[in-house]
């Protein structure tokens, strides 16, 4: 449609349009060599390189458009416009590739995610170049159209009807960009103080873009995660199940909702239930994913007795958005920091849904063998301990009665009735073997009572560890995260208590970290390429002056979408930095030719920038169409 537009001719939007699947095809087959798949980091970066792989051809055709319009033969045109360019496609194809494959090459948690994607943009760059310096001129030759001689007489209109505004140098639209670069030429320091103080702006946006990990969007699907205290029935979680669902329907977006009470695992037991609901497809609901969960979380308050919260759709692995982790070697000062740290997160904006792994406590039987009396009766301990899990937790040994069925048998589980292991007396009746096969009650060599221990204990390297979990809501994850480093409880934490990273906080660290070094490894990429293809120290680095200006414009973007810094933001910025200089050697290179040819360097540059708009503003376009269907 670019091509369309600005050539008005259909013939050379086709051979644009045979362009990209004939970069595309290969790049699935070398993928499939290389092992990938079709996943989300590897169609992104498809869907990313669309407006880059048109770039190549665009310039190609656009070139020859203009050499056609100098009155030669298609053949002629195809020839003298591919020597002209082949350069600048070159260089700026190493470009991109000198860019994206440092962030290939990223370790750790940002390596997986971005090695698929870098290789990606390389191999497709590559077919691209191949497509546009072999197959698009050769097309062109057989498919464009002599246009005829045209006279060209200097302050005279041409002798045949434009085919684009932009399409010569003596168009009336594009003088006032002729003029603006006549002027920005003779204004030089003024230019350069503009640009200068356009920078240092855009240096200071940094500090006020709020940074992320992932915009998860709206998927469609939340889940809800329902956590009782240790203790309660299968029916105590059902019957809360039931009313959080019986509030969620109340919403006219809901789709439809699964219950799961009960689970398996170190975190999951009778007193947990999970609900996932669906949505109506967007068309069919007036508010968002956000926006649902938002009006939810005030109707999840008047269930009592009931931790209920969104679980977190990020890539950390925590239930919830943040997830600060706390561990010692000491339990008391643990619990102390991670309450202290539960409580002083209530008062930061942004953070819902707050709540510790310390803060919840289940019922326990402490029992205290007496070794002095043990050792008369002949009780060892671990008869006591044996004696109290057949009454509290029962058995179900090989040698004990077994259901059977036709296809199979069911262990039969022995112990004390639920409502006698919650008589204390009963507990300290219980008959324990002593010497002489005598049995003696278990209060006789013991200290029987009920207490409260910790509903769970994590540990990291031998640690123990809590953990203290948050969601977000109008806020980011950088700056709930670097709120909750200025709160007193962490400043300083007790004595033996350290703060391990951890979740979506610890990965989004880690990637801006790496990212920076790969944005460095890229310059100095992108300048070592320019150096061997120019020949010359200086050259690339007037091309790669762009680069900081740039960055300006991607920062503006973020803050007018009030959108925060994020791994895919960092995305759009390593394709940026491709595009820019892209751009710019497409001005230098022909600089250069003029240049070479005698012109003065005033000259030389205002040909440059005149002639070489329309590919500029063809190519930037055509990246802009490939991005605008991922926003």
């Amino acid at each position: 449609v670019t091509i369309l537009l600005f050539l008005r001719n259909w013939r050379a939007t086709i051979i644009a349009a045979v362009a990209l699947p004939l970069s595309i095809i290969p790049t699935f087959a070398v993928q499939q060599l290389l092992g990938y798949t079709l996943n989300n980091m590897t169609l992104l970066a498809l869907a990313l390189a669309v407006g880059n792989l048109v770039d190549d051809a665009v310039v190609e055709i656009e070139n020859m458009e203009r050499h056609l319009e100098m009155g030669k033969n298609p053949f002629q045109a195809a020839f003298d416009s591919s020597a002209e360019v082949g350069l600048a496609v070159i260089a700026s194809s190493a470009t991109i590739i000198g860019v994206f494959l440092p962030v290939a090459f990223m370790g750790g948690i940002p390596g997986q995610f971005f090695q698929p994607f870098g290789f990606t943009v390389a191999i497709s760059t590559i077919f691209s170049t191949l497509v546009a310096r072999m197959v698009t001129p050769l097309m062109g030759a057989y498919l464009l159209k002599e246009k005829g001689k045209r006279q060209e007489v200097r302050g005279k209109k041409n002798s045949t009807p434009l085919h684009s505004p932009l399409s010569t140098r003596n168009s009336k639209r594009i003088q006032p960009y002729r003029q603006l670069l006549s002027w920005a030429l003779r204004h030089r320091l003024t230019t350069v103080a503009i640009a200068l103080a356009f920078f240092i702006g855009s240096l200071m946006l940094i500090p006020l873009i709020p940074k992320g990990f992932v915009d998860n969007g709206d998927q469609g699907i939340s889940i809800v995660n329902i956590e009782l205290p240790p203790g309660v029935t299968l029916q105590d979680t059902e019957r809360l199940s039931q009313q959080a669902t019986e509030l969620i329907r109340q919403s006219p977006a809901v789709d439809s909702i699964l219950a799961t009470q009960g689970g398996s695992g170190t975190t999951q037991g009778i007193n947990t239930a999970s609900l996932t609901i669906k949505l109506k497809p967007k068309k069919e609901r007036d508010i968002s994913q956000a926006q649902f969960e938002q009006q939810l979380r005030p109707k999840f308050t008047q269930i009592p007795g009931a931790r209920i919260s969104f679980q977190s759709q990020g890539a950390g692995g925590d239930s919830k958005d943040l997830s600060i982790v706390l561990k010692s070697e000491n339990p008391t000062n643990l619990i102390q920091a991670a309450n202290a740290l539960e409580q002083q997160m209530r008062t930061i904006p942004g953070l819902v849904e707050i709540a510790s792994t310390a803060s919840l406590a289940k019922p326990e039987i402490l029992i205290q063998p007496d070794p002095a009396r043990a050792a008369d009766l002949g009780v060892t301990v671990q008869a006591i301990a044996r004696t109290a899990s057949l009454a509290t937790i029962g058995d179900i040994e090989a040698n004990l009665a077994k259901f059977n069925l036709p296809d199979r048998q069911i262990p039969i589980r022995i112990q004390i009735e639920p409502q006698a292991r919650n008589n204390i007396d009963t507990i300290r009746n219980l008959q324990v073997p002593g010497k002489n096969n005598t049995l003696v009650p278990l209060e006789a060599v013991a200290n029987i009572s009920f207490g409260s221990g910790p509903a769970r204990i994590d540990r990291y390297d031998r640690s123990r560890q809590v953990s203290v979990e948050a969601n977000l809501q109008g806020t980011s994850l950088g700056e709930a995260f670097n709120a909750v480093q200025k709160l007193p409880a962490m400043n300083p934490l007790p004595a033996g208590v350290v703060q391990q990273s951890s979740g979506d906080a610890k990965i989004m660290q880690e990637i801006f970290g790496r990212f920076g070094g790969a944005f460095a490894l890229g310059v100095m990429s992108i300048y070592t390429v320019l150096v061997l293809l120019y020949n010359s120290f200086l050259h690339p680095l007037t091309i790669m002056a762009a680069l900081p200006f740039s960055l300006g414009g991607a920062l503006l973007g973020l803050m007018i979408a009030q959108k925060a810094l994020g791994i895919y933001a960092l995305i759009g910025i390593v394709l940026l930095m491709g595009i820019v200089t892209k751009n710019s050697i497409l001005l230098v290179d022909y600089t250069l030719i003029n240049l070479a040819e005698g012109k003065s360097r005033r000259e030389a540059l205002l040909e440059a920038g005149v002639s070489r708009l329309r590919p500029i503003l063809m190519t930037s376009l055509a990246s802009v169409a490939g991005t605008i269907p991922l926003a």
